[in-house]
């Protein structure tokens, strides 16, 4: 099954909680903290792996979750960070954030890697939190939530040579004969219904890798036939090869009318390279018609080539003069460099509503420390207590009206009592 676009959603692991615990040996009555801190959760990549070709794999498990980081222990130790999870994708995968729009990478080379999810720092055991005020403080810190997006994964194919033309133009057919690819062929329009790629060994030290991009009709940058889809993969090829139906009533419209579909969905594609082949050549009626439409082609300053997919006619020149372009077309488009990780911005800014039984308070960073806080022990408490009067959020209650034993929530997860 061919899939060149799928929905993912990704999440990578949470940060291990760090650890409460006071040393306790014979002979040492007063030991001091020593709550080691939680892992590191594990991030989410993806990574090009030359080996595919589709992305089926999506339709099919479309949810991916990174372990957690492990909790810290006691005698300061460290709880073990969560291994990275690896996505394998295919080279000439592009990748959104489905939600935003926003694109945040364009994967192409063998290896390539895009960081997508960061896992979540490990929370401070309560070895960090002593001083020489509080030498045995009943506090750490829970691990940093885990980031969590939803991916649009789409395909272009990556081709040297994109095989373009009208339903039933031959196209499939040239494949199979110049390479080893082995596409499904019949004597109908669409045929074709999922791009296909195949390698053509021109010497022992020169190859071409080829893609038949299923047939298009007018209104195909629409979306009409699917073309709208099949149209994407043209953007990775450098050179064309135009190919034209010798049975078609007029090949030249045809010829037109594709180059105006690839056009209208993406100036540059008018702009690449191109290879006109006229085929069917082994038929009479064709033969008869080559050198009528051979005139018309050059006054429309086409250069074209009579070809016969059937009795190979003229195959491996047409190869040889696609070789050629490609020596001096300009690369194929793509992201030049990938953009670098930005973890999502934590907005110090927050907003308080009054909501039917008290308060409500929003804020990316007032609710990620409600999430880190370890609720059952006082003196974490205390410091969340100590965290709203510095951004603030204590003085804004206040000002909006808050009133002793009023209900106050921190996002939807957290309920607390105002107490003056």
């Amino acid at each position: 099954m061919f899939i060149d676009e799928a929905v993912i959603q990704v999440r990578s692991g949470k940060g291990g909680d760090g650890m409460v615990h006071f040393r306790r040996e014979k002979y040492v009555p007063r030991g001091g903290p020593d709550g080691g801190d939680g892992g590191r959760g594990g991030d989410v990549v993806l990574e090009v792996r030359p080996g595919l070709n589709t992305l089926a794999k999506f339709h099919y498990q479309m949810r991916f979750e990174a372990r957690d980081g492990a909790k810290g222990a006691r005698s300061n130790m460290s709880g073990k960070s969560a291994p990275e999870l690896v996505i394998p994708v295919p080279p000439g995968t592009v990748v959104y954030d489905a939600d935003s729009g926003e694109l945040l990478g364009d994967l192409v080379e063998a290896g390539q890697r895009l960081l997508v999810c960061k896992g979540g720092k490990g929370g401070r055991g309560n070895q960090h939190f002593a001083s020489s005020r509080n030498q045995a403080p009943r506090m750490a810190e829970k691990g940093q939530p885990a980031e969590e997006k939803r991916l649009r994964l789409v395909l272009k194919l990556i081709a040297d040579i994109g095989i373009v033309g009208v339903p039933n133009a031959g196209k499939s057919s040239l494949l199979a004969a110049v390479t080893n690819a082995r596409p499904k062929i019949a004597d109908y329009p669409f045929t074709t219904l999922e791009p296909n790629l195949g390698v053509a060994e021109l010497d022992l030290n020169t190859t071409l890798v080829l893609a038949d991009i299923p047939g298009l009709i007018e209104g195909a940058h629409q979306g009409a036939g699917l073309g709208d889809a099949f149209l994407r993969h043209i953007q990775r090829t450098r050179v064309l090869i135009h190919m034209l139906d010798g049975l078609s009533d007029d090949p030249l419209v045809d010829l037109s009318m594709t180059n105006a579909e690839m056009a209208l969905f993406d100036p540059d594609l008018a702009k690449k390279p191109q290879i006109v082949a006229f085929n069917k050549m082994d038929l009479p009626d064709v033969q008869q018609r080559w050198p009528e439409i051979e005139k018309r082609l050059a006054k429309k300053g086409f250069s074209a080539l009579p070809v016969s997919t059937a009795s190979h006619l003229n195959l491996r020149e047409l190869l040889w003069k696609a070789h050629e372009l490609l020596q001096t077309a300009p690369a194929a488009a793509v992201v030049e460099q990938l953009p670098v990780y930005r973890p999502p911005v934590e907005e110090k800014d927050f907003k308080i509503t009054r909501v039917s039984d008290g308060w409500k308070v929003s804020g990316a960073a007032i609710e990620r420390a409600a999430d880190m806080t370890f609720w059952e022990y006082d003196e974490s408490v205390r410091r969340f207590q100590r965290l709203m009067e510095t951004l603030g959020v204590e003085q804004a209650l206040r000002e909006a009206g808050v009133q002793d034993g009023d209900t106050v929530y921190i996002g939807d997860q957290y309920e607390l009592e105002w107490q003056e």
